[in-house]
């Protein structure tokens, strides 16, 4: 075995088992264009080389030290390419040597390939394509809004990666970086160093420019900044959880600005979207989850998709601890208190609204002692989705319907589970009636 092997070897011990096989196992150690000094590993793309240059590097080139003393130079190529992708250099007119500066570290996950399409995100996902494809051209700047976790970020960077990739200098950041990075050089005074950084780049990311409220000194930064990179036609791509006209604090010659290009959002994902996006997730980390298992993560954990994959890992972490394969009931139980906090936001009245609109039938009627076939459904259905998605009892549930005791709860409950087993049509129905009640109730929180 050569001493590429070996060191990629002990790497594996010391990392987890999902990014040896997503990240690692692809490299090839170049032994040819190898030294003693310069330890050179082919890698299948430009992401999976970058990703691993910036978080294994020193760790790499340590256990070369380890196995022959001397600590080389990690180098990694795209496949047959022996030139360092990440310290190329080439000449000024004046003959010197000039380094090309590193892009900012993106997720090499956040690909448009890897982002799940559905009627809440087509449209901002169509944008961003069409803006990576022909970066300031089209729509510039491109500003993205929506709620948290309902992917800008996602599609922000998937614009980073794949400009990136076609070796643009793209500099991705939150806007908390680029506050911070311009006090730290307003103090130092070497905002030279700073324009230097921001305005000389093929594209500009800014995530979470919301925060940009109130501050009037980065905002008179920004401004400018923007202006230069516009004028010069690279492309600006700006994400906030809302529309700049509701930004409290911002300019208005900002406010116009951002509303140059083309503004899209991105809506809460309905059931189908969400169940696409833990398939998704399930496969891309290897983990099994059923049907019943999926439908009931999409319908009761909200729309924060963040959320969603951080339930699923939770899941999996569990399953694997305690050497149990997940079933609906392990699943329940394990994340039953992020279900407690989607709970307490959701009320009986949340409930019974949306049942009375589903289903066209009176709000009173469904709290009356009404007793026609329809009456009786939506109230049945409201009780069960009230147990399910509410903390309340079942003594509370029969409080607010007015019946004698919990009993009458128990046997709506009994009734719609018999309906969920035999009717997968009224099964569907209901778990997006559910998924609608989470959606309404989490624009509040």
């Amino acid at each position: 075995m050569g001493i590429g092997s070996k060191v990629l070897k002990k790497l594996q011990q010391e990392i987890s088992n999902k990014e040896w096989e997503r990240y690692i196992k692809p490299l090839v150690y170049d032994e040819k264009h190898s030294r003693s000094n310069i330890a050179q590993f082919n890698a299948p793309n430009m992401l999976i080389a970058k990703w691993i240059k910036t978080k294994y590097d020193q760790k790499i080139a340590h256990l070369f030290e380890l196995e022959s003393g001397i600590k080389p130079k990690v180098v990694i190529s795209i496949a047959s390419n022996t030139n360092d992708l990440y310290n190329k250099t080439s000449k000024t007119s004046e003959g010197e040597t000039k380094s090309y500066t590193k892009s900012t570290i993106l997720n090499p996950s956040f690909t448009f390939e890897s982002f799940i399409v559905g009627d809440s995100n087509q449209f901002a996902y169509t944008t961003a394509k069409s803006v990576a494809e022909k970066p300031g051209a089209l729509y510039n700047p491109l500003f993205l809004y929506g709620g948290v976790g309902l992917g800008k970020t996602h599609l922000i960077q998937a614009i980073g990666n794949y400009q990136n990739a076609l070796g643009k200098k793209v500099i991705y950041t939150t806007f908390e970086q680029f506050m911070n990075k311009f006090t730290s050089h307003l103090r130092s005074q070497t905002m030279d160093r700073f324009r230097e950084h921001f305005r000389e780049c093929d594209v500009l990311l800014i995530d979470d420019i919301q925060f940009l409220s109130r501050k009037e000194q980065t905002q008179e930064e920004f401004f400018h900044t923007f202006n230069e990179l516009h004028q010069a036609k690279k492309q600006i791509v700006i994400t906030s959880d809302r529309q700049p006209n509701k930004i409290a604090g911002l300019v208005d010659r900002l406010k116009s600005r951002f509303e140059w290009g083309l503004m899209a959002d991105i809506q809460p994902p309905g059931l189908e979207t969400k169940i696409a996006i833990i398939q998704k997730k399930c496969e891309i980390d290897g983990i099994s989850l059923n049907r019943d298992i999926i439908n009931f993560i999409a319908s009761n954990m909200g729309n924060n998709i963040r959320e969603i994959e951080g339930a699923i890992i939770k899941l999996n972490a569990y399953s694997g601890l305690m050497n149990q394969e997940i079933t609906l009931e392990f699943a329940q139980n394990v994340i039953k208190d992020q279900l407690a906090e989607k709970q307490a936001n959701v009320s009986i009245d949340d409930i019974v609204k949306s049942v009375s609109k589903e289903l066209n039938i009176k709000l009173a009627d469904i709290r009356s002692k009404k007793r026609t076939k329809e009456v009786a459904n939506a109230r049945r259905v409201a009780i069960y989705l009230a147990r399910n998605l509410t903390p309340n009892s079942m003594p509370q549930i029969a409080i607010y319907f007015g019946m004698k005791d919990h009993t009458a709860v128990s046997h709506a409950m009994k009734k719609i589970t018999e309906m969920i087993e035999n009717d997968e049509n009224f099964k569907v129905q209901l778990e997006e009636l559910s998924n609608k009640i989470n959606a309404n109730t989490s624009q509040f929180d």
